[in-house]
């Protein structure tokens, strides 16, 4: 149950993040992140900053949860 309250929080701060992000647009610095041949769009250097923070929180929160059960799983095997 607790988990379950970790990861509604971290849902919540994550959809305000993103929205403070959106709305903090004014630096119009853009950048895009280049990987092998990959390339983003180019979004300001704040949004990028806030969306990536949002992401961690949020698989922070899921992440416990499966390694919760997988536990459970290698308890319950004889």
């Amino acid at each position: 149950m607790k988990t379950l309250t970790n990861l509604l929080t971290s849902l919540i701060i994550a959809f305000w993040i993103g929205a403070i992000a959106i709305v903090a647009s004014q630096n119009l610095t853009r950048i895009s992140l280049k990987f092998l041949n990959l390339e983003s769009i180019r979004l300001a250097v704040g949004q990028i900053l806030a969306f990536s923070f949002g992401v961690g929180i949020v698989l922070g929160a899921i992440v416990p949860l499966f390694w919760q059960r997988s536990r459970s799983r290698k308890k319950s095997r004889p």
